[in-house]
């Protein structure tokens, strides 16, 4: 089974989860682009539905979908998405395809996150993938400094700009063995505006595709 495919398997299981009347928060990334093809099956079920990208809000147009602003519908019932990496305490990296802002604005609006992936992206510890931080402009050079401090590699993502206008550093090399204090901590720098470690609002539902299904997990 290719990869494909198992994102295509991932997607179809989030749909169980939507019920009738439900606000929906859509993630970005190749995985969700599987689920925005599928969604058109439920359109009965959905209220409203908002979006955590301008790809995103764009592919859920061409489904026939009319794509609401976050200050129009309060909480969301359930946003779905995809991660970079995932563990089994459901702690996330995200911002591989740079809308990591909204997706937690998102993430930390919803009643219930679901995280779909394919069995690549669980990992024991989080921060093989290299993690995406977006900052303001101006600050890039400052925040780059004081990871260097933590001993990492900052990597500016070269002709990129964020939906919000803004920068990504891709960041390697940095150790993340406690995600919710690194998070917490990295929040603290002048600058960053969101760090890609999504621990201290992380996933309620991981569900994992591989070649025998999909399978559920929860904390």
């Amino acid at each position: 089974m290719d990869s494909t495919e198992k994102k295509h398997n991932a997607a179809k299981a989030s749909l169980e989860f939507i019920e009738p009347g439900m606000v929906v928060g859509i993630g970005t990334g190749s995985t969700v682009d599987e689920l925005i093809k599928l969604l058109p099956s439920i359109k009965d079920r959905i209220d409203k539905v908002v979006s955590s990208s301008n790809a995103s809000t764009e592919l859920l147009e061409e489904q026939g979908f009319e794509v609401a602003r976050l200050n129009e519908v309060g909480p969301i019932d359930i946003y779905i998405d995809g991660a970079d990496e995932a563990t089994k305490r459901l702690h996330l990296i995200k911002g591989g395809g740079g809308a990591l802002t909204r997706e937690k604005v998102l993430a930390g609006a919803s009643r219930r996150f679901v995280c779909i992936i394919d069995e690549s992206k669980l990992v024991g510890m989080l921060g093989t993938f290299p993690l995406p931080v977006e900052v303001l402009p101006m600050a890039q050079s400052f925040v780059a400094r004081q990871f260097t401090k933590l001993r990492a590699q900052p990597v500016w993502r070269e002709g990129f700009v964020t939906d919000n206008g803004n920068h990504i550093l891709d960041v390697h090399e940095l150790n993340i063995s406690n995600p919710i204090e690194m998070e917490t901590r990295l929040n603290q720098i002048p600058g960053i505006l969101t760090v890609g470690i999504f621990a201290n609002r992380s996933a309620d539902i991981l569900l994992i595709a591989d070649d025998n299904g999909v399978r559920e997990m929860r904390v």
